[in-house]
């Protein structure tokens, strides 16, 4: 079928769905919409057998639902209406939640439902519940849906007098509503701010000033009188509750953007006492922010780097790559990069390069920061290294990804292997080496050419990863586990070291690593430095959302 998308933006959601359609055999076309006009317009001329609207925060025109067949994307359980679905399932402390694909009509979510899929809540922020339990239920409907549309089956009418239908019109959410008393418990707080995460963040004060809070992680340790802030971490502040204390990652001041805490605040947290926190460190078990974490079992070391959107500043990297310098001394024969359980990597920190002085200094010390990580795990002799990609990765951070000496994905998640839509930026971490060396030069070419999202399918089929499974979480980590222990244990694991070194000889007299980097560096350089301001305008657009 030609299926149509009309959405807001071509978020990740967006994006799975045009790819998992499109190996389906359906030709699928994307609008970004603006306006009804415009939507009116790009209908007429596609002409399409059906319109998917997968994240549309608009409605839809009376001349196209009347005529064509609209699926609207709902994240929400049957009969839930109103824009602030999942935010009201986070505060209401929902066990079960769903997305139902419904058609478009006259009301707002409130046609006929196509499609309905359910799942188990967990206590994340809203962009991860997004990411992970909402894209996967939605993809569930959304074929669900297509396939009884082709058969001709039609939709159930919503019936709120049907006992099955546990949803209702839910009022959009207000500021008033997501207000935070630093007398209550921390779950309390913690609850507000994921639902409000990562847009539009909780309205606070700060010392007397308003800002938006994001990132919010229980503090298992450190307390303090409620509302105090009483320490500062890795660009996080720690701000004591009625019951203990919580780490908040970012804020957003008015006109401003998302930065770390410590960043939007500058001097006023100079008095704060830094609780600093190894990646080795277990906190006596207890829950707090630890962005880099290592915990070992027997010869296997796992290693998680969770930082926030996947972006990462040169600090950042500079951490990730002094953990990496430590593990080597450890008695491990297997690492597993773990990434974030949320957003793998997106590489280089766009908004803190945007906030910064010089940014085109920022950018520079930035990519080699991250070229800096990347050269240490190409370059770990003694330890066979797995990436397992839970979430989606952009950029630099499939780069990250493909140092490894295998490369899992969890099945589902989106790769964008590229980055000339950042203002022509060519791109570095070892690009020219590991990309052709997985894929061949052809086919990285069209990759990082293209600029198209990839699922991980194709990224199997073309040998960028070397496989994927599970579907949830949980399901890949425990069958990565299992591969991770197995190879350890395995009599093969010496002969695949050995081989992966005489192959690194073989690379580096051929092309020696520094050759790579020192040509990608070269016109990064021009990209940075250069009369030509496309990257610097691209990225504040991007930042400030101007293309959103």
């Amino acid at each position: 079928m030609r299926i149509l998308f009309i959405t807001t933006a071509h978020n990740g959601l967006s994006q799975r769905a045009s790819i998992e359609l499109g190996e389906l055999g359906h030709k699928v076309d994307i609008h970004i919409t603006e306006s009804e006009e415009k939507m009116i317009k790009i209908v007429d001329h596609h002409k399409p057998d059906l319109i998917l609207a997968p994240f549309l925060k608009m409605a839809i025109p009376r001349s196209i639902w009347q005529n064509y067949t609209v699926f609207i994307v709902h994240p929400g359980i049957k009969g839930d209406r109103g824009p602030s679905s999942l935010d009201w399932a986070i505060m209401k402390e929902e066990k079960e939640w769903g997305v139902t694909v419904l058609q478009a009509d006259e009301e707002m979510d409130a046609g006929d439902i196509w499609s309905s899929h359910n799942f188990q809540m967990r206590p994340i922020s809203k962009s991860c519940l997004y990411r992970h339990e909402v894209t996967n239920s939605a993809m569930i409907a959304i074929h669900e849906a297509i396939q009884k549309f082709e058969k001709g089956v039609k939709p159930e009418p919503l019936n709120y007098d049907n006992s099955e239908i546990k949803g209702r019109l839910q009022a959009s959410i207000k500021t008033k509503d997501r207000t935070i008393d630093w007398n209550s418990s921390s779950d309390e707080i913690i609850k507000r701010i994921r639902a409000a995460d990562s847009n539009p963040g909780v309205l606070d004060q700060i010392l007397g000033v308003d800002y938006r809070l994001f990132g919010a992680h229980k503090e298992g340790l450190l307390k303090g009188e409620a509302g105090e802030l009483i320490a500062h971490r890795d660009g996080a502040i720690c701000r004591a509750t009625g019951d203990g204390a919580i780490w908040i990652t970012h804020l957003k001041s008015k006109n401003g953007i998302k930065l770390p805490a410590t960043e939007v605040l500058k001097e006023k947290t100079s008095d704060l006492t830094e609780s600093k926190i190894s990646p080795f460190d277990t906190y006596l078990g207890l829950e707090t922010f630890q962005e880099i974490k290592f915990h070992q079992e027997k010869k296997v070391g796992f290693l998680s780097f969770d930082f926030y959107n996947g972006a990462m500043s040169k600090d950042q990297c500079i951490r990730l790559r002094d953990t990496i310098l430590e593990i080597k001394k450890r008695d491990i024969n297997v690492l597993v990069l773990l990434g974030g359980h949320d957003i793998w990597s997106n590489g280089i920190h766009l908004n803190i390069i945007e906030n910064a002085e010089n940014k085109a200094q920022e950018s520079w010390e930035n990519i080699n920061a991250i070229d800096d990580l990347i050269y240490e795990i190409i370059n770990l002799e003694d330890i066979y290294v797995v990436s397992a990609m839970q979430g989606n990765a952009g950029a630099g951070g499939v780069l990250l990804a493909l140092a490894a000496d295998t490369v899992y994905a969890r099945k589902g998640i989106v790769l964008n292997p590229h980055y000339r839509n950042m203002g022509g930026l060519y791109g570095s971490e070892y690009w020219t080496y590991l990309l052709p060396k997985r894929v061949g030069f052809k086919k990285a070419l069209e990759l990082t050419e293209s600029c198209l999202a990839i699922g991980t399918r194709y990224s199997t089929e073309i040998c960028l990863i070397d496989d994927d499974f599970g579907l949830s979480l949980k399901e890949f980590t425990d069958i990565i586990n299992q591969k991770a222990h197995s190879l350890s244990n395995s009599t093969d694991l010496s002969s695949l070291i050995k081989t992966k070194n005489e192959i690194r000889k073989r690379d580096e007299a051929f092309k020696p690593l520094k050759n790579y980097r020192d040509h990608e560096l070269n016109l990064m350089k021009i990209n940075f430095f250069g009369a030509n301001d496309a990257y610097h305008k691209a990225r504040h657009d991007f930042v400030y959302k101007k293309n959103a």
